[in-house]
């Protein structure tokens, strides 16, 4: 059976084989150009069942004198015979028996001497349980049509019975497929004793050829035999033989990873030889390479809001569809691992922020805010696939404005309103004069620096966390097993002057027990701790280590067991769709199990603002001179910048051609969105809301779609991804809920949440081109992949641009680790020019494939698809 590849039954008769790509004698092509020349070819037949097609074939038969009359009830008597399929297990079986059919082609060996009579009437029921069990439905496109091949040798002909019929419809032919599909052709030969594996040779070269892209299309539009013949000669010339002697016939050849398009070929035979496939035009860069200058989001209307508009118009027919396509198990996964990670992120930064304002804003703030901008963000922006979430520069920016405004006198948070208000009204500005089409001008030069960037802030930080905790839980690497009775820890009172005075203080020292208190209680009571095992705490690190680590690799290895070999498709794709929950619940269960205690995720459990000196509300007059009110616009002109890149880049690289996005993009409309919500944010002084580049990566990685019905071996295909609003919308009101689901929470390690994060990191730099180039630096020549710039762009060139980009990196990191970390975003406008720059160290052809935005296997298909053209 051929549904794109070959499959056959195995000697045992139990199974079928793995598919392989099917390999013809070429001897065996040239016999079944001769039976297509000289055999009955009927095309469009009117008729509905079997017995009716062999009918009218044996009359045609015997019309055209192919076949002597008296023969007539021998062969139509051997035709009908009942059809035993290999998925009914018969114990005795002779190969005669074998029949082989499916959807591209099959075909049976049939041996008219051992029928009797009762088998014939197996064939007029319309169809058998067998049929309809069959699970193999699942792997046919809809629509499938069949076409049976029917090859035997019987003792009773001289010459061989030679027919290929295609039906004016598509016929249930009763139990004759495998699975219930509608037959539209039947090869038939019948030959004299004697020549059985010619026979059957040649019923396989008209399946493969069937099951052949192009030949079945002429099958199906062919107007009589000179057609089929042109056909076949058109796969002659394509086909490509290997000598015997050379090669093992035996071996089965794998189905390769992807097929080239057969369009080419197509081309070919309808004659059009110089036809510019779609997208073969000659390769230049155009304004130094892709870009996003092409996209119809990105073009200048000139009017005002004329792109607001736009980006609503062309969103507004999706709304409905953005949650009922959300009904999948996939969005389920999607939003617990996206939820545990915006906690992760809402809680650290909380943190931070609590310490670099001095708890004016803390974790119940990151919490509320994050919530409300994220939920309103993904019910109504342009890109709801975008998830929201505090940034690096915001939070030096914060600390930078808390310092200032106490230096100064100033109520922090009122004149943080007023920055946030002015900053709020220019990004409406820009909303309103379509500013996003400067966004145009980011290459992937650009993007990648930002993303790669941000994606080692991660993986940085989740062990600069880890390392943090082995900092406070520290090991003792003195300790030696045999020593253990020489360590201790006891709590003493301190000399006896000091004692005096805690005595009067706390309580008579007479009724202290000094040898039973906690370590916190010996020190509140001014006691000391004495002994050489009071600073270590030796299994917490190790314990979290294990937990971080452990976390990190079974995520990564659960997301890859799509591909691995066990279990069926739907398990596989199960297991990888929740990977990272599945490893989350193994490691707090092993941590439960163990039971060290390790530093868990403790969640705010009362609703109310961290610090007890404001309020939900901040009033935005009376704090501050009234001046400050004015010069607030100032700083608000940085935050702007910083919105309006972190915001903007993260928003290019979510609608990259790569994730093949169909609901169209709406930069205005999410600039316009985060406006709106900054200045909800200032007044209830909550932090501020951009798109954060990682999350919003790891929300689209677990959103995206494969093909669900391929042929046996065929790979299945990216499709794109999910788009819908429900997830981020459940994921936000989850993380406003939080609060209430402490007690539950409280269970899970932050070690685990960490390994979470640093799989994030390392995830998002997945497909990234710049880090593909950078592993290129360590490799030999002969092992390097076969990538499309490295056909076309010297290899030195090659490593000037990644080190180039490597250098801008650098200088960023620096950057963001110093004081100067507040004008980072317009670092990030720096790249642009330094990009602009390159113009003149790199030909356009080069950066026309260094640095371009078109999916790298489409540019390789094309390419290879141009060579064949100009061998041609």
């Amino acid at each position: 059976r051929w549904i794109k590849f070959e499959e056959k039954v195995e000697q045992g008769g139990e199974r079928w084989s793995k598919p392989h790509v099917a390999t013809l004698s070429l001897h065996s092509l040239f016999e079944l150009r001769t039976c297509i020349e000289k055999g009955s070819i009927m095309l469009d037949m009117e008729a509905s069942s079997l017995p009716q097609v062999v009918e009218m074939v044996v009359d045609n038969q015997i019309e055209t004198g192919l076949l002597k009359s008296e023969l007539k009830d021998k062969v139509t008597y051997t035709l009908l015979r009942k059809h035993r399929h290999q998925t009914k297990k018969s114990n005795l079986r002779s190969l005669a028996d074998i029949g082989k059919t499916v959807s591209s082609a099959s075909r049976m060996f049939t041996n008219p001497d051992n029928g009797t009579e009762e088998q014939l009437d197996f064939l007029f029921l319309p169809l058998s349980l067998m049929q309809l069990k069959n699970k193999f439905m699942k792997k046919l496109p809809r629509d499938a049509e069949a076409s049976n091949v029917l090859v035997g040798e019987v003792d009773f002909l001289e010459s061989p019975f030679i027919a290929f019929i295609r039906l004016q419809q598509a016929v249930m032919l009763g139990a004759l497929t495998e699975v219930p599909v509608p037959t539209r052709f039947l090869f038939i030969l019948l030959g004299p004793k004697g020549k059985a594996k010619s026979y059957h040779e040649i019923g396989r070269a008209i399946a493969t050829l069937m099951s052949d892209e192009v030949f079945h299309d002429i099958a199906y539009k062919a107007k009589d035999r000179q057609d089929l013949i042109a056909g076949i000669d058109e796969f002659l010339d394509e086909v490509i033989v290997l000598p015997p002697g050379e090669w093992d016939p035996a071996i089965r050849i794998e189905p390769p990873k992807s097929l080239p398009s057969s369009d080419k070929r197509k081309n070919m035979y309808s004659g059009g030889e110089n036809v510019q496939m779609n997208g073969d035009t000659p390769h230049d860069g155009g304004h130094g390479g892709g870009g996003h200058g092409d996209c119809e989001e990105l073009q200048r209307t000139g009017r005002f809001c004329g792109g607001l508009i736009k980006d609503i118009k062309r969103k507004a027919p999706f709304f409905a569809s953005d949650f009922y396509d959300a009904l999948n198990i996939q969005a389920l996964s999607a939003i617990l691992f996206i939820y545990l990670a915006t906690v992760t992120n809402a809680i650290t930064f909380g943190g931070l922020l609590g310490d670099a304002t001095e708890n004016m804003q803390g974790v119940l703030e990151s919490f509320l805010g994050t919530a409300v901008t994220g939920a309103i963000f993904c019910l109504f922006a342009g890109q709801p696939l975008t998830i929201l979430s505090s940034t690096g520069p915001v939070l030096v920016f914060e600390r930078l404005l808390f310092n200032f405004s106490r230096d100064n006198d100033f109520d922090y948070l009122e004149f943080r309103l007023w920055i946030g208000l002015w900053s709020a009204f220019q990004c409406l500005i820009l909303v309103a004069t379509d500013a996003s089409f400067l966004v145009k001008y980011f290459t992937r030069f650009t993007e990648e620096g930002f993303s790669s960037l941000i994606s080692f802030i991660f993986i940085y930080d989740a062990f600069k966390k880890m390392i943090k905790l082995a900092d406070h839980y520290p090991i003792n690497s003195e300790f030696k097993v045999d020593y253990i009775t020489h360590y201790s820890c006891a709590c003493e009172p301190l000399d006896p002057a000091n004692e005096l005075f805690y005595s009067s203080t706390e309580m008579y020292n007479t009724t202290i027990d000094w040898s039973s208190l906690t370590t916190k209680e010996c020190l509140k009571y001014g006691g000391q701790l004495v002994g050489n095992s009071c600073e270590y705490v030796p299994d917490i690190t190790l314990m979290s280590f294990i937990l971080f680590f452990g976390t990190y690799t079974c995520s990564m290895a659960l997301k890859k067991f799509k591909t691995s070999r066990y279990f069926p498709t739907t398990a596989r794709k199960l297991i990888s769709d929740f990977a990272i929950i599945l490893s989350i619940l193994i490691f707090c269960g092993i941590d439960a199990l163990v039971g060290v205690d390790t530093p868990k995720l403790i969640v705010p459990s009362e609703f109310k603002p961290t610090s007890p000196e404001r309020g939900w509300f901040i009033p935005p007059f009376g704090g501050n001179p009234w001046w400050v009110y004015l010069a607030a616009a100032i700083p608000a002109l940085l935050v702007t910048i910083l919105i309006f890149m972190d915001q903007q880049i993260t928003a290019v690289i979510v609608n990259r051609k790569e994730h093949k996005l169909k609901k169209g993009a709406g930069y205005h409309l999410d600039l316009f969105w985060v406006a709106i919500l900054m200045i909800i944010c200032s007044f209830m002084g909550l932090p501020w809301y951009v798109a954060a580049t990682v999350i919003s990566i790891a929300h689209i990685d677990s959103l995206k779609m494969e093909t669900e019905t391929s042929a046996p071996g065929e790979q299945p295909k990216f499709l794109g991804v999910r788009e819908q609003r429900v997830t981020g919308v459940i994921v936000f009101i989850l993380t406003g809920v939080s609060v209430f689901m402490a007690p539950i929470l409280k269970f899970i390690p932050m070690p685990v949440l960490y390994g979470v994060f640093l799989y994030m990191g390392v995830a998002s730099l997945n497909g990234v081109q710049f880090m593909d180039r950078l592993k290129l630096l360590l490799m030999p020549l002969k092992h390097q992949p076969d990538f499309i710039y490295l056909r076309h762009v010297p290899l030195r060139r090659v490593h000037l641009f990644t080190f180039l980009q490597v250098v801008c990196l650098a200088l960023l990191w620096i950057l963001k680790s110093t004081v100067a970390a507040i004008i980072f975003p317009v670092m990030i406008l720096a790249l642009v020019a330094v990009r602009k720059a390159m113009d003149y160290l790199f030909s356009q052809h080069d950066l026309s494939f260094l640095d371009d935005v078109i999916p790298e296997k489409d540019k390789k298909k094309k390419e290879d698809e141009k060579k064949k053209k100009k061998k041609k």
